[in-house]
């Protein structure tokens, strides 16, 4: 491997550090069910997302909730070190995907048939901490009052 190819690489690691991914696939739920569970989580701090999913009365929600503590618990080993209460973990990403159909024949009236789609998908937390954000922001912020200040 070449320098630039190992230096890249070893930024897409340092990357993928603070970050815990959790994929759940062929779940045997319709996308556009999960979908509307997701949407109440994305983008909310890991424990109201919880608490959030624990009051859904969906049958995504209890599947939902076993993916998030299993991301939960990925970001917990790669982050050894690191408390989950001082990193504020929130859920950057929620992506559900359409799984695969199963077609099933239903008999029909003058001898038809109707076929029904038994849905799945696939979905794919990914958690993020919020203080990397925090300082990433802080720091232009910082850079143009001391500029400001200079001039």
């Amino acid at each position: 491997m070449g320098a630039r190819k190992r230096k890249r690489a070893e930024e897409r690691k340092e990357e993928k550090k603070g970050k815990a991914i959790a994929i759940l696939r062929n779940t045997p739920t319709s996308p556009r069910k999960m979908r509307l569970v997701a949407e109440l989580i994305r983008g909310v701090e890991v424990n109201r997302a919880l608490d959030i999913l624990k009051k859904t009365s969906k049958e995504a929600a209890p599947r939902l909730e076993k993916l998030l503590l299993s991301a939960i618990s990925n970001w917990q080993q790669k982050n050894e070190g690191l408390r989950i209460e001082d990193s504020n973990l929130f859920v950057k990403e929620i992506m559900v995907d359409e799984g695969r159909t199963l077609r099933r024949i239903r008999p029909a009236p003058q001898g038809r048939a109707y076929v029904i789609r038994k849905r799945s998908n696939h979905v794919t937390i990914l958690l993020d901490s919020m203080n990397k954000e925090i300082e990433t922001d802080v720091q232009p912020a910082e850079v143009e009052n001391t500029e400001s200040q200079t001039n």
